[in-house]
């Protein structure tokens, strides 16, 4: 079966148009690209000129990626042994998402969707479980635009640790002077088509943040990707090692990669702003953002994937550790945010904030819309905001307005999750179970470990 023939019918004229301008940005190779279960950024590489086959009959890859754990070795399931055969995938790639990488000439990248050797969507694949829920939600008459801030370390190579770059202090113009990589990161993102709204020198030693402007769901996840891969190349020419991992030393206050989001009806409304629900909602917007808000115990094992996510997710340094929203309130987990008088319609936004760059990004947004989608179809109701941080509220105060302590290892997330019938029905058995495995196997090989060998383990994978 020819894979590009499926709902495609001028997928050729497509291809030829594709091919011939990757061919004048002097592309050589194209780099297909994945998300696992550990939110691992995998890839196979063809020669551009085999773009063609790739796109028609695709690149196989062993079934076992949706077992895949951060550490190269397998977990499993009924379904995904590594002790038994496992057959090919196709990977087939999405040309209206292929970009030249301008941090690596000579190179394309170029996000995959995942089918079995009949033809058929492979149930574990991770972006086409978002393009599902994207449908669903539309099926509401809602669209969820957004994007993530991505939060990063960068130093000088060095052994055993890297020496971060600079020593702070945090958003000081003093730490710019040690990055001429910045701009040439800015250059790199916008040849490659990606807004940058705003950057600077983060809290933590070598750490930087930098924001980029919203795009539709799956849009938003394939351009967090490719954000990611441009980081690397650009530090990398300068000499520099980068890590996104949630922890990269026990003194610095980690890497985060907070979610904003907003949501829109049919008649380009902002479903967040100008309504009459809860601090100015439309009434489907507020269930959208109820519904997230009691799943998110169950989400923190899909958006705070890692061991190490958990040495990152503490009170007092806005990580969103609690179960709680309220407007403008950074201790919170949903952070609603207005913006300023006058252009509240196309500011107001959520702020999702216990997510980091373990997390697959396609899981993170389809899991949050799965959640929101709850919410939708059951009517349910924010319960009162807090302008409090909630670890300074009495036990009493918390039970009042609904706060609970999110979960404070992965193993206790991982028995959220698996209590959800929410996510396990939205994600479907093969890729909630696949999932599920990688997280229980990665805490069964590093929950044990010394906070210092934890974070050593996972500093370079991310």
């Amino acid at each position: 079966m020819e894979y590009a023939a499926r709902g495609h019918p001028d997928r050729a004229g497509k291809l030829r148009a594709t091919r011939q301008a990757l061919r004048e940005a002097g592309v050589k190779a194209v780099m297909l690209s994945l998300i696992d279960n550990a939110g691992m950024h995998r890839v196979k590489c063809i020669p551009l000129e085999r773009l063609a086959d790739a796109t028609t009959s695709g690149v196989g890859l062993a079934t076992l990626v949706s077992v895949w754990l951060v550490d190269d070795v397998f977990a499993a399931t009924s379904q995904v042994d590594p002790d038994e055969p496992s057959t090919d995938l196709r990977l087939i790639p999405d040309l209206s998402a292929c970009a030249p990488l301008a941090a690596q000439p000579g190179w394309a990248w170029c996000p995959v969707d995942q089918y079995d050797q009949e033809g058929q969507p492979w149930a574990a694949c991770s972006r086409l479980f978002l393009k599902a829920m994207v449908d669903r939600l539309a099926e509401h008459g809602v669209t969820l635009r957004g994007a993530f801030e991505l939060e990063w370390f960068v130093g000088l190579p060095a052994d055993p640790d890297p020496i971060p770059l600079n020593r702070g202090p945090a958003y000081s113009a003093i730490a710019t002077t040690s990055a001429p990589f910045l701009l040439d990161l800015v250059d790199a993102l916008e040849a490659e088509g990606i807004a940058v709204q705003q950057f600077h020198p983060e809290y933590s030693p070598g750490q930087f943040e930098m924001s980029i402007g919203p795009r539709d769901a799956l849009d938003a996840a394939d351009a967090t990707v490719l954000f990611r891969q441009t980081i690397r190349g650009v530090t990398a020419s300068h000499g520099l090692v980068t890590s996104f991992s949630p922890k990269v030393s026990a003194q610095a206050l980690g890497n985060g990669a907070h979610l904003h989001f907003s949501l829109w009806n049919r008649e380009a409304v902002n479903l967040l702003a100008g309504g009459s629900a809860a601090l100015g909602m439309h009434e489907v917007g507020e269930r959208f953002v109820a519904g997230v808000l009691e799943e998110l115990p169950a989400l923190l094992a899909v958006t705070a994937p890692s061991v190490v996510s958990y040495l990152r997710l503490k009170p007092g340094v806005s990580s969103g550790a609690f179960r709680a929203w309220g407007r403008e309130n950074r201790e919170a987990a949903l952070r609603f945010i207005t913006g300023i008088v006058g252009g509240r319609d196309r500011s107001t936004n959520l702020e999702f904030k216990p997510v980091d760059l373990a997390a697959n990004p396609y899981l993170a947004i389809g899991a949050i819309i799965a959640a929101g989608l709850k919410g939708i179809e059951k009517s349910l109701r924010l319960p009162p905001p807090t302008s409090k941080a909630p670890a300074a509220l009495t036990q009493e105060e918390r039970r009042k307005l609904g706060i609970e302590r999110l979960p404070e290892s992965l193993d206790e997330a991982a028995s959220r999750m698996e209590a959800s019938s929410v996510l396990r029905m939205a994600m479907g058995d093969l890729l909630f179970e696949t999932f599920l495995a990688t997280r229980r196997k990665e805490w069964e090989t590093f929950g044990g470990m010394d906070e210092e060998s934890m974070i050593r383990a996972h500093r370079w994978r991310y």
